[in-house]
């Protein structure tokens, strides 16, 4: 009874609802104790570490509190206005709300808020504007594409045909644009697709929108990494060059939830052939729970204080980035323009990246291997490490924090044996992290 009586108590004082994820964990400790020390566990990593992953990032508890919400027991098979199921009032709402916002954020006439990821959202736009033997024109997995590019170990790749470009001078980042011109021409493909999950430039979208126009092929932006930026209007937005189709996750940069999501410019036929392709076409219901999450975070970007924590993502990867050019460290790419970092840490310091992401967990310090340019490892331990600071900006690290990280993973990677200094590393990370909580509010 005094139990409850301060859970309760705790909540009107936090301003917690019941039905809030505050209450939910106290039935799964009650009901699933595996389950919720895992959750624990994951929490607690989270608290007293960094996550560098570029493609990570925390959400907000209003979030969070969608993501666990009761929308979550409703099927909604169809579109607002023309669902296959009665009792649609309150999810059109919201879903006309995910969509408004979405069209606000990134100025575009439509929106499809309902794939349940980035990938899935390529693959539905892809099956929407192409017949199988169409050709796709992307970016090389090794020069910093997605696997969904046209990766031979997809399936995509059995239906379609996929042509990759790459970068011209691996040092500065900048990619062979006349190469592309040659290609499409020579190729004719029915989409030129930009975009990427590890290039640390920013494309020249004009000359991509112009060349896709010279061969009549629909030009698309997988924006998936940095649509945080362009939602902040810190990076360039693609539909304001003349982009047809931008595909997108909208986590990552945008710090919603896991999920997906694709916009089309003004061409009213492109945007009915992709809403047709997600349903019936791929999916049966949305996941009306995550739509609900996407919508409060969109509501989130749009709030003016979002616009400065686009600008602080970008600032703090500048000052990482100096760190590791005056360690001498190779950045493919030459450093970075947006949110990420790709270093080369086998060719500069013996490491490869697996070992690398290894040791850099043990001190608190999450990131992932890669692999860069041509690498010539294996991709299970490549040559690189990828890594960003979208997370750590939301925990408002400056670039006087980032830059210490910087010089703290540096140290972990020339000591990897030195079981001293991991400990004083692992103290100072776990220190920082304390000291810059996870937000509950972004706004």
């Amino acid at each position: 009874m005094i139990y409850w009586l301060i859970v309760i108590v705790t909540a009107i004082l936090y301003n917690v609802p019941l039905e809030a994820n505050f209450f939910l964990s106290m039935y799964i400790e009650k009901q699933d104790q595996e389950v919720d020390a895992a959750i624990k566990g994951e929490a607690l990593r989270q608290k007293e570490g960094l996550e560098l992953i570029p493609s990570e990032n925390y959400v907000s508890k209003a979030v969070l509190e969608a993501l666990g919400s009761i929308m979550t027991n409703k099927y909604s098979e169809g579109y607002p206005g023309a669902r296959y199921y009665g009792g649609q009032m309150y999810t059109d709402i919201v879903e006309n709300i995910a969509r408004d916002r979405a069209k606000q954020l990134f100025n575009c006439k439509f929106a499809n808020v309902q794939p349940l990821s980035g990938a899935p959202a390529n693959v539905a736009t892809y099956f929407a504007l192409l017949e199988p033997g169409d050709t796709v024109l992307g970016m090389d997995l090794s020069h910093g594409g997605h696997l969904t590019h046209g990766h031979p170990v997809t399936y995509l790749t059995k239906i379609f045909k996929f042509i990759r470009y790459k970068m011209k001078d691996t040092t500065t980042g900048e990619i062979d644009y006349d190469e592309m011109r040659e290609t499409a021409k020579r190729e004719k493909p029915k989409i030129l697709l930009a975009g990427y999950s590890a290039y640390s430039r920013e494309l020249d979208y004009k000359v991509i929108a112009d060349i896709a126009k010279e061969v009549g092929a629909i030009s698309i932006m997988d924006m998936a990494h940095i649509a945080g930026l362009i939602a902040g209007k810190v990076v360039k937005n693609p539909f304001d060059y003349g982009f047809d189709v931008m595909t997108t996750t909208t986590h990552k940069t945008l710090r919603g939830p896991r999920g997906g999501m694709i916009l089309v410019r003004e061409s009213e036929e492109i945007a009915k052939k992709i809403d047709k392709s997600i349903f019936p076409g791929f999916q049966g219901g949305p996941h009306m729970h995550q739509i609900a999450g996407k919508a409060v975070a969109f509501g989130e970007a749009l709030h003016p204080s979002f616009k400065d924590y686009a600008a602080q993502i970008l600032k703090n990867a500048k000052a990482m980035e100096k760190v590791f050019a005056d360690a001498k460290i190779r950045m493919i790419g030459g450093g970075t323009s947006n949110h990420l970092i790709l270093a080369d840490v086998f060719g500069s310091l013996g490491v490869t990246g697996k070992e690398a992401e290894t040791v850099l967990d043990e001190v608190g310090i999450t990131l992932n291997k890669n692999a860069i340019a041509d690498d010539t490892r294996k991709p299970m331990d490549p040559s690189g490490i990828r890594f960003g600071t979208p997370a750590i900006t939301t925990r408002k690290f400056g670039e006087k924090e980032c830059a210490r990280v910087a010089e703290l993973m540096i140290e972990t990677l020339k000591n990897m044996k030195n079981e001293d200094v991991k400990t004083r590393i692992r103290a100072e990370i776990k220190e920082m992290a304390l000291k810059f909580p996870i937000p509950d509010s972004f706004v």
